[in-house]
């Protein structure tokens, strides 16, 4: 978002998600007086990380777009992920 100051609205539209805008909306017209600032705070800072995410994942696939190895630090996990799995599996889960 740009410089704007967040309002009800742009947290709204920054969600995305129209059940999460639903669920904001309701915690937000439901909040005590005393209670109003916290509960925008928590919400404007989950739009923030939302359109956070979603300009990174745009640039992860216009990177993957032109052939590139998608932009900042990655952890490769498969090691963990796979002997997560032998244990997992040692144990009779299918």
């Amino acid at each position: 978002m740009s410089d704007k100051p967040w309002t009800i609205e742009s947290i709204r539209d920054a969600l995305g998600n129209p059940a999460l805008a639903q669920r904001f909306l309701s915690e937000i017209n439901r909040a005590p007086a005393h209670q109003l600032l916290a509960v925008f705070a928590k919400w404007e800072r989950i739009a923030k990380d939302t359109l956070a995410a979603v300009e990174r994942g745009r640039e992860i696939a216009a990177a993957e777009a032109r052939g590139e190895e998608p932009p900042g630090q990655w952890i490769d996990a498969t090691e963990r992920v796979l002997g997560d799995a032998v244990r997992i599996r040692a144990r009779g889960a299918a």
